[in-house]
């Protein structure tokens, strides 16, 4: 019974440091965020940059599915199958 509790005990540190330190990125997003409108013109300001982060984001999409894509072809076409030394390839 004992060598329950201090798995459970274990368990329950681990939890709180993880909701802790999600409660401090909390914070400091919404400190950020507070300060970002704060600072220059605020978030009008940043209206000249979007179609750069709209541009970024589609060419990383298209890249993580192009890749994502390129690794299912591979498997579902045997390309990721071991060949062993008894299969008569070296």
């Amino acid at each position: 019974m004992p060598a329950d509790w201090f798995g459970m005990r274990k368990h329950a540190v681990v939890l709180g440091m993880a909701f802790l330190g999600l409660a401090a990125f909390a914070l400091f997003a919404g400190w950020a965020f507070y300060e970002g409108a704060q600072v220059g013109g605020g978030w009008a300001s940043l209206g000249p940059i979007w179609p750069y982060v709209v541009g970024g984001v589609i060419v990383v999409g298209g890249l993580a599915g192009f890749l994502m894509w390129l690794a299912f072809y591979s498997a579902n076409n045997g390309y990721d199958e071991r060949i062993d030394r008894s299969d008569g390839y070296y």
